[in-house]
């Protein structure tokens, strides 16, 4: 399995293989058929609280991932669901923040990449 990582508000491309949205809201001011997007499993994403909490704030970087990860293990549903759509070649995590350094769909990427539970 291979997991590019694009913005939700960057074209689509051929080379994106299967697009599957992991952000808990709809990117703003993007309709559904701007977005090519796939499957959308909100659950994957960082719960409400973590993701308002974290803010995009630079500082709370390293515990935010410690956080998503915790959160992403206590979630075999949903990593189960999200592991069956990644069996193509290619998929394109696609998110919404500004941030391409520091988002959850790095987490998600590094986690099932590094870290998957079997």
């Amino acid at each position: 399995m291979a997991i590019k990582l694009k913005r939700a508000y960057e074209p689509p491309e051929s080379s994106d293989g299967r697009r599957i949205l992991v952000e808990r809201l709809w990117p703003r001011g993007l309709s559904k058929a701007e977005a090519h997007v796939d499957y959308w499993n909100k659950n994957i994403a960082p719960s409400t609280e973590l993701r308002k909490w974290y803010g995009h704030q630079i500082e709370r970087w390293s515990a935010f991932r410690t956080k998503y990860i915790k959160e992403l293990q206590n979630n075999p549903e949903a990593l189960s669901e999200l592991r069956a759509q990644c069996q193509d070649n290619t998929v394109t995590f696609v998110y919404a923040a500004r941030d391409e350094y520091h988002n959850s769909a790095v987490v998600l990427k590094d986690f099932l990449e590094n870290r998957a539970i079997n």
